[in-house]
């Protein structure tokens, strides 16, 4: 049983409780967090979470909470937020080390400032470094693991390093759903920044006409099925547009469930649910999430998996 007395013995961080997580999930839906923590630095966080792990007590990384659906009754458990710890990027001699709490607009930044070519295509990607690397993220023909060397994380209570060839990196997949990833080295070519600047911006300028990036939304809901796009099934199954309470499939990109305000967790699984049996009876092709859901049931999570 975890004690909060024992917890503010050795964690210098930042403690809340019953902290409503939809301040920090890019949807903005989400109930309370039994406990929501900032670790001070990683230390701090290794040894929260050896803690928690010790005494079998739930607990979830946080970045910037895309990609995420968190329900409505909130998560049993810790909410850790990586942002404040592991916010660093630099450079060491030809590698970027980027910490797992980096925004990656901002590693993409410092990438071109450097003269550094590869990423400038994942400017637009609203996630954290961490997140990238575990769901490898990619946009325009780019994924994270393109240039990545190695992957710190701490696996079975233990820092450890691994090597990009040891990962498993395939189409949004990787083997470090179950670890923490701490930070990450890269290898990356030179490139002019002028050039790389623009390209960054025709980017950037690509998805704001073609993803509705004015309301809160959690990113792709689903993962596109070999030869297609999961936005082209969802706009010919006609469900563009469709609404159930304060949440819509986009009007803009089929593949983006946006929250109108004040939506709830509950009304973007039913729309999550409407798209994938429909699509389903019209072409056969059951779409798989991309986004990963927590604190539903079992039995609601097999529904929609």
């Amino acid at each position: 049983m975890v004690s909060l007395s024992d917890v503010k013995r050795f964690f210098r961080g930042y403690i809340a409780i019953n902290e409503p997580m939809s301040k920090y999930t890019s949807m903005r839906v989400g109930g309370p967090a039994d406990y929501y923590l900032e670790p001070a630095d990683k230390l701090d966080l290794v040894e929260i979470v050896k803690y928690f792990q010790g005494n079998n007590f739930p607990y979830l990384m946080l970045g910037r909470g895309s990609n995420l659906l968190i329900s409505d009754d909130g998560l049993r458990g810790a909410a850790i937020n990586l942002e404040a710890c592991l916010s660093n990027v630099r450079m060491e001699a030809d590698l970027v080390i980027a910490e797992a709490g980096v925004h990656m607009a901002k590693f993409v930044d410092f990438c071109i400032q450097n003269g550094l070519a590869g990423v400038e295509m994942l400017a637009g990607i609203p996630g954290s470094v961490g997140g990238a690397i575990v769901m490898n993220a990619g946009s325009h023909g780019g994924e994270t693991a393109d240039h990545l060397v190695e992957v710190e994380v701490l696996r079975d209570g233990q820092v450890q390093v691994v090597k990009k060839a040891e990962a498993q990196f395939a189409y949004r997949q990787s083997s470090f759903a179950r670890d923490i990833v701490l930070s990450a080295s890269f290898r990356l070519s030179k490139g002019n920044k002028e050039e790389l600047m623009s390209r960054r911006r025709e980017f950037i300028l690509k998805r704001n006409v073609t993803q509705p990036l004015n309301l809160p939304n959690s990113g792709s809901m689903f993962k596109n099925p070999p030869g297609t796009y999961a936005a082209k099934l969802i706009e010919q199954a006609g469900l563009k547009g469709k609404r159930v309470g304060n949440a819509q499939i986009s009007e803009k990109h089929g593949n983006f469930i946006v929250n109108l305000g004040g939506a709830r967790a509950s009304d973007v699984m039913t729309l999550v649910d409407l798209a994938r049996r429909t699509v389903h009876q019209n072409t056969g092709i059951l779409l798989e999430l991309e986004v990963k859901f927590v604190g539903f049931s079992n039995d609601v999570k097999r529904e929609v998996a």
